[in-house]
């Protein structure tokens, strides 16, 4: 018999598989050697008390074997000779859309600006050691997008738009955890997510859908509002019967291409601020009460909110045993983010803490620039940072009471950030808006938070990233960009996505459209 049950447990109990059959046995009044199998269907933490509990839904087989359950599997038709699609960008977004179009007969030609991820792993390298930025291969831009190198973050509560449950389910058929299927916060981390990467582009290769790197997008062709393909940078012209445009919020250029090309923007609110990172050990005593975390709990994460005027600051990427990296995509700039391996086994715990920046909040010496002013915005607090640094990648870093209280750091602490930090105050390369507000933020969380606001910690910048400050407006009923037909703005390059989640989701929508319209 197959029974479906609810349990919260201890830690210690869902930790180890022999008391929670125990626990099971007693919940279900039968003798414990009757239960031939438990399978844990979903999995989450409430630590909001000192008593920390762990929330399960289990399949519990009793008196009868169980159900024989494979991975998940998908089998894609090979589309060599059916109609192209162009797909620019390789990011979460584009990925799932050429994994789609496949499923729905059509063959995907993925452009990608960088590299494949094993040659992006040595300019990666370069950012490290070097202080040298490839344009076209960094953290932000290559195989994989954004996501590749990234903390493998897969929540999101856009579960309306799309089947997140098939998105969980394709990862892991090309090589993710199989826990990201039960864990109310799945996570694959950064040392699984380039093999996941190079598995989806295998699929795709052999099934018949293209890839080109080192393909940037430099023109469209359009004729009479309709968009026919694109030209690279080479000259070269790659056709079909629609384009999606899956570029991610770093594309600049491509921002910049369709305002010359008379192509609609929207201009959309974005956030911007710093990276804080603390011991994990402290964050570990702050979030689970004090307690040691012990070998039953995983390392501590954190979200955090305030309100300071009518704007918010928050927590954005919270990497729990993480590391901090610096993620500009073009020489002169300086960014950072944060990422975590799957173990999330390291010192450290970051976060990106920003505020919201609307229209109304940019400086007026940016108007200029039009529906563009939050994108030059964005990228003068970037070039701003960089000169802190001393034109390097060295990150800008002050300790987090100090810069609260305004305070000069006379000493930094040891950082995960590689390539080193330098000591400055964020107000010197931050906008005073930002600055005022950040610490204002953070005083009200370090109240509420014993122990968070401490010169054990350190902020570093500048976190610039967080999303698009322009969005690619698209029809609510076909998703081709308003003005220009068999064009499909995607992902969050496009506006309607953040993460990796809600991009793929996105992508798989924008090619069911393509499919409706096009078959």
């Amino acid at each position: 018999m197959k029974r479906e049950l609810n349990l919260v447990v201890s830690p210690a109990e869902a930790g180890e598989p022999d008391k929670l059959k125990s626990v099971v046995a007693g919940t279900l009044k039968v003798d414990k050697d009757r239960i031939f199998q438990l399978n844990v269907v979903r999995h989450s933490i409430d630590a909001r008390n000192p008593r920390i509990r762990i929330n399960l839904s289990l399949e519990v087989y009793v008196d009868e074997k169980p159900e024989t359950r494979g991975k998940p599997h998908f089998d894609y038709p090979f589309v060599g000779n059916k109609k192209p699609v162009v797909i620019v960008g390789a990011g979460p977004a584009g990925l799932f859309a050429a994994l789609h179009l496949i499923e729905l007969g059509f063959k995907p030609i993925i452009l990608e600006r960088g590299k494949p991820v094993s040659e992006r792993k040595k300019d990666i390298a370069a950012i490290h050691g070097e202080h040298l930025i490839h344009p076209d291969s960094n953290y932000g831009y290559g195989e994989g997008g954004a996501g590749t190198f990234s903390d493998g973050k897969l929540y999101t509560r856009s579960k309306k738009r799309g089947d997140v449950r098939k998105v969980l389910e394709v990862l892991n058929f090309h090589g993710a955890q199989d826990e990201i299927l039960v864990e109310a916060h799945p996570h694959i981390g950064t040392n699984v997510l380039p093999r996941v990467i190079g598995s989806i582009r295998e699929t795709i290769e052999r099934s018949g859908g293209a890839y080109h790197f080192n393909a940037r997008v430099t023109d469209l062709i359009l004729e009479n509002d309709s968009i026919k393909g694109v030209i690279l940078q080479n000259g070269e012209r790659v056709e079909g019967i629609a384009v999606i445009l899956a570029t991610g919020h770093s594309a600049r250029d491509i921002y910049h291409l369709l305002q010359k090309r008379e192509i609609a923007l929207e201009a959309k609110s974005f956030a911007l601020g710093v990276r804080v990172e603390h011991p994990q050990e402290l964050i570990d005593k702050i979030q689970y009460h004090g307690t040691s975390r012990g070998k039953y709990l995983p390392p501590a994460a954190y979200t955090m909110v305030e309100q300071v005027g009518d704007r918010g600051v928050y927590s954005f990427c919270m990497c729990p045993g993480g590391m901090v990296v610096p993620a500009a995509t073009a020489p002169g700039e300086l960014v950072v983010n944060g990422m975590s391996p799957s173990s999330r086994g390291g010192k450290f715990a970051n976060s990106g803490m920003v505020t919201e920046i609307r229209a109304e909040d940019i400086p007026k010496e940016f108007h200029k620039y039009g529906i563009l002013a939050g994108l030059e915005f964005q990228q003068s607090v970037e070039k701003s940072c960089f000169r802190a640094a001393d034109q390097s990648q060295l990150a800008p870093a002050q300790r987090l009471a100090d810069f609260v209280s305004n305070k000069k750091s006379s000493s930094l602490p040891e950082t995960s950030y590689r390539p080193g930090l330098i000591s400055s105050n964020p107000a010197d390369w931050l906008p005073g808006f930002v600055t005022a507000r950040l610490r204002e933020g953070l005083l009200k969380m370090g109240r509420k938070s014993n122990g968070y606001l401490t010169n054990e910690a350190i902020v570093l910048g500048a976190e610039t990233r967080t999303s698009s400050p322009l969005r690619i407006p698209r029809l609510d009923d076909t998703l081709e960009h308003i003005q220009i037909k068999g064009l499909f703005p995607c992902g969050e390059g496009a506006g309607y996505a953040g993460g990796i989640v809600s991009s793929a989701v996105d992508g798989e929508r924008v090619a069911e459209m393509v499919g409706q319209l096009y078959r």
